[in-house]
């Protein structure tokens, strides 16, 4: 397996071939930043993975739009506003922003996908978005990438960016990644968005393959509040001016860029629930011993969603009596007296009934802001992990309302 190198500054430009910027372009009051380009200097292959809620924004039902049909050379985003449920108009104003920016960059509409964020339900500022696509065009560099990710922010606190590096058959392979999210985060998907920017050459069909594999084990495994939006987008575009010999289905040495893009995509995953809204833990979540990795996907998904056990982690009190309710609650196959639950090791739970452990140690284990919490059903070979939070009361006040 060739060995992966963390850049120390990676970003989503850090791959040959890639400009980037943001720009403040007046969606957001202020001057703070709330538009991001990526460009590719020549046209990738791309894939994308998107929210499976019913109710989809106008700019991700036009980027699964442009997406069937072939190479890509742009990404343009915008946060303050995620024109969704906006109707019929918020669909002309996503693509009015492809068409815009296919202007600009001379290239066509369906080569530029579209992504937005903020508050649902409120018209794009089309006038001001179409002068920030007219203007950031030309402020696109190589170094652009850490103004592109500010850009893309919405109750973010942090930049979200990351790249990796690999050699294959002698040549030297970056792919790097911009990412945004923090609040409705749960799987299948999140108010997340992402673009990976790679300079190898990758074979559509193989890089769609790849591409969901890697959300499924890295953005689909993670969970802040339960909720899923409706916007949430994942692309990975793959322009090849590495110049290797473009990665095939049977190609032996697709392993080794897969494990590439899968470790990168869980770097960006962890920043998202690390970035949580008004998180005080992050809780490594493992449940084994399920009888199909799907009943241990139910009860993980259950415990993670659950208010109640959100809030005891967010008080650092061990109630795992919660754990148990929403494990038996969810549908999945268990054996209440033979089910352990241990909190960094530490038992709480044996054979279903509370466990010898002091309660001072085990209310130590639970306090910590990194906690290892592991539901074992001692009932087969499935198993599931996930990354989640809790939820503390800034969680609330953020989230109030104006």
């Amino acid at each position: 397996m060739s060995q992966l190198v963390w850049l120390r500054k990676g970003t989503v430009t850090s791959a040959k071939g890639f400009l980037a910027n943001g720009l403040h372009a007046g969606i957001k009051p202020g001057r703070e930043k709330d538009m991001a380009l990526v460009v590719s200097v020549k046209p990738a292959e791309a894939a994308g993975a998107f929210t499976t809620n019913q109710v989809k924004a106008g700019p991700v039902r036009v980027t699964q739009a442009h997406l069937r049909n072939g190479a890509v050379r742009a990404v343009i985003l915008n946060s303050g506003n995620a024109n969704a449920c906006t109707g019929v108009r918020g669909i002309a104003d996503a693509k009015r922003m492809t068409v815009e920016t296919a202007k600009v960059l001379k290239c066509r509409p369906h080569e530029v996908l579209v992504c937005s964020t903020g508050r649902i339900g409120v018209p794009l500022p089309i006038r001001k978005v179409l002068r920030g696509i007219r203007s950031i065009a030309g402020r696109v560099k190589p170094n652009g990438g850490p103004g592109a990710a500010r850009a893309i922010m919405t109750s973010d606190t942090k930049r979200k960016e990351a790249a990796v590096r690999l050699t294959i058959a002698g040549r030297r392979l970056t792919i790097g990644a911009m990412a945004k999210g923090a609040g409705m985060i749960h799987p299948n998907m999140a108010t997340l968005l992402c673009v990976v920017a790679t300079d190898a050459a990758v074979d559509q069909r193989t890089l769609v393959r790849l591409t969901a594999d890697a959300v499924e084990n890295s953005f689909n495994r993670i969970s802040v509040d339960g909720d899923m939006s409706t916007n949430d987008t994942v692309l990975v575009l793959a322009n090849g001016a590495a110049g290797n010999t473009p990665l095939r289905s049977y190609d032996q040495d697709l392993g080794k860029f897969s494990n590439a893009l899968k470790q990168l995509m869980l770097e960006m995953a962890k920043k998202i629930v690390e970035d949580g809204e008004g998180r005080t833990r992050v809780i490594e979540l493992t449940v084994v011993g399920a009888l199909t990795d799907r009943d241990a996907k139910l009860m993980a998904e259950a415990i993670a969603r659950s208010a109640l056990v959100k809030t005891s982690w967010a008080g650092g009190d061990p109630n795992w009596g919660r754990i148990m309710g929403a494990i038996g609650a969810c549908g999945a196959r268990m054996r209440e007296e033979l089910v352990d639950i241990h909190y960094d090791g530490v038992s709480a739970v044996r054979g279903g009934v509370a466990a010898a452990t002091p309660p001072g140690r085990l209310k130590a284990a639970a306090r910590r802001s990194r906690v290892s919490i592991q539901v074992s059903l001692n009932l087969g070979k499935g198993e599931y992990r996930m990354l989640t939070t809790d939820l503390s009361e800034k969680y609330v006040r953020i989230n109030l309302g104006e």
